[in-house]
């Protein structure tokens, strides 16, 4: 009965026409050219390596694909065992048409070659999004990406802001964000307004959301004018010489303007938290990065509750952190569960922490998943792989334990899959110029535009509109989403008549005057320092004593440290 059960959920839940809401792509090439672009994946690469193959025989420059592919073919046989393997041979039997049950160094040129065939074709990217039923697919742009050459109805931009956060420092990097902005920038506000056209220039071409990925040590916090300016002002100087504390102060300064920003146009601001780079120095090219459970969305805190108007869809690395995702998406309006990424995207870790999100957060507040894909071919069998765990949990967890019907957990599900990315990520309106919100709008709008992004009062009605139409040429068009009128806003208290939560009574105080002695416990101080949540700020208080970093931190002061 389960098995059955699981099936008849499963079979509803493919045929719903998806939105991918994150991916790697390159719109001017987003299907593969040959079997090695495939098996060039970072996944295939890594397994390889870590069964005993040679990096430099993985890397080796000017190698040919067919040659890659043959190497790669006589190594890949410790990991069929994997999840990863079982993507590739889906790709092959259903996008390839070759059913051999398994493929490997006594077979794969037969696969080379039908794939080559299929491969050639002038439209084999819109064959792929018609068979993985895709209707869009959502990119991962540079900051200074022109965004032109493609359809952004179908290849949605997004604009990806690590650079802009942690690496001004290069001076390449401050001269693609003159280039693009048109703005010369010499100070924190011809920086703010850089970064506005940047702004003004993705959402004028349909972008959709902003995105950034966080090492685990980020704390997002407000800088002040001063701070900001004198950051600037030594990062400009001084560049990848300026002192760490210019530097991190910078980050957090764009980051915060980022978040305003994305305020002001109402776009929802992804988060990816917890990839720490560089760990194995010795690995295969994006084979190098782990994650440190060392992190804490308590770090988030201050943002979450600064930017109350923005949705933030949250995607972490472990199951551990899945737990702590889970509650703040329960308690906070903006945050959003987002995907299974990176390390968590094995079926093992899905289960879990999806049962976890459909038991305890809120229907409206759940991205499902997302590929995170390099090229157009996995998008089918990450999906098939996250639809069976969903129909699985949906048939035991909701209809045999709960006694849901069947209709209903299917309904419930394809909210997961596509409802939900329709009210997170809202179409632009391409006819409407783009205009930033005035920032004195107030609370009470604030609270309204949360409500809109991910208020319970949404529907379902869309998600039970999903149906499937013969596959045509084009990606298939869903209609708009049926979204019932949201309840009035909750009126929010006046300002300063709501005593503030205990763990942020610290902020209230005058300056100078210490904290109680239980107000300044600080509950991750095991972690150590760099998760501290209840220090004080020197560096935004001693702005105005100027201060060089060095006097801060103790030590003796390097020669030339004044501009």
């Amino acid at each position: 009965m389960s098995v059955e059960l699981r099936q008849r959920v499963f079979d509803a839940l493919d045929a719903v026409v998806l939105i991918d809401p994150h991916t790697h792509l390159n719109p001017l090439s987003p299907a593969s050219q040959t079997l090695a672009d495939i098996l060039g994946y970072h996944y295939y690469t890594e397994l390889a390596h870590s069964a005993g193959m040679p990096r430099e025989q993985i890397e080796e420059p000017g190698l040919e694909p067919r040659e890659k592919c043959r190497r790669l073919f006589a190594h890949l046989g410790p990991t069929e065992n994997t999840i990863q393997y079982s993507w590739f041979v889906e790709i092959a039997r259903e996008l390839f048409g070759f059913w051999d049950d398994r493929v490997g160094a006594d077979n794969w040129e037969a696969l080379y070659e039908a794939a080559a065939e299929r491969m050639g074709r002038s439209d084999w990217a819109q064959q792929v999004l018609r068979q993985s039923r895709l209707e869009a697919v959502f990119l991962t742009n540079d900051f200074d990406d022109p965004l032109t050459g493609f359809d952004a109805a179908v290849y949605v931009p997004c604009l990806r802001s690590d650079d802009l956060v942690f690496q001004l420092a290069n001076p390449e990097v401050r001269a693609r964000l003159d280039r693009a902005s048109g703005v010369s920038v010499t100070d924190a506000d011809s920086l703010r307004a850089a970064i506005g056209r940047l702004f003004e220039h993705f959402v004028s071409h349909g972008a959709r959301a902003c995105a950034i990925s966080l090492p685990p040590s980020f704390t997002p916090t407000r800088v002040t004018a001063g701070r900001a300016q004198t950051a600037v002002s030594e990062v400009w100087h001084r560049g990848l010489d300026a002192h760490a504390t210019h530097r991190q102060s910078l980050g957090h300064f764009v980051f915060w303007t980022l978040a305003e920003f994305a305020a002001d146009y109402r776009l929802p601001f992804d988060l990816m938290i917890g990839a720490e780079r560089g760990v194995y120095a010795a690995g295969v090219h994006q084979g190098r990065d782990l994650y440190d459970s060392r992190v804490s969305l308590i770090q988030y805190r201050e943002l979450f509750n600064a930017f109350p108007q923005v949705t933030f869809p949250v995607s972490v690395l472990a199951s551990v952190t899945n737990q702590e995702l889970v509650s703040y998406a329960w308690i906070f309006p903006n945050v959003v569960t987002s995907g299974h990424w990176w390390y968590s995207n094995a079926p093992a870790f899905i289960e879990r922490d999806l049962a976890a999100r459909l038991e305890a957060v809120p229907a409206t507040k759940q991205i499902g998943y997302y590929s995170d894909m390099y090229k157009l071919e996995f998008a089918l069998p990450k999906f098939r792989m996250y639809k069976r765990v969903l129909a699985k949990v949906l048939a035991e967890r909701f209809v045999i334990d709960r006694g849901w019907t069947e209709e209903r957990a299917i309904t419930f599900g394809k909210q997961v899959l596509r409802g939900n990315v329709d009210r997170v990520f809202p179409r632009p309106d391409p006819e409407a110029r783009p205009r930033r919100a005035e920032r004195d709008e107030g609370p009470e709008v604030a609270v309204a535009l949360a409500g809109g992004a991910v208020g319970l009062a949404a529907s379902v009605s869309a998600a039970e509109e999903l149906v499937v139409e013969p596959l045509a040429q084009g990606p298939p068009v869903l209609p708009e989403p049926a979204i019932e009128p949201l309840p009035p806003a909750i009126e929010p208290p006046e300002p300063g008549t709501e005593p503030l939560p205990q763990e942020l009574a610290t902020e209230a105080l005058p300056q100078g005057e210490p904290p109680a002695a239980e107000e300044a416990h600080d509950p991750l101080s095991f972690l150590g320092p760099r998760y501290s949540v209840a220090e004080p700020e020197p560096l935004e208080s001693l702005d105005d004593l100027d201060l060089e970093p060095e006097d801060l931190l103790g030590g003796d002061r390097p020669p030339d440290t004044k501009p």
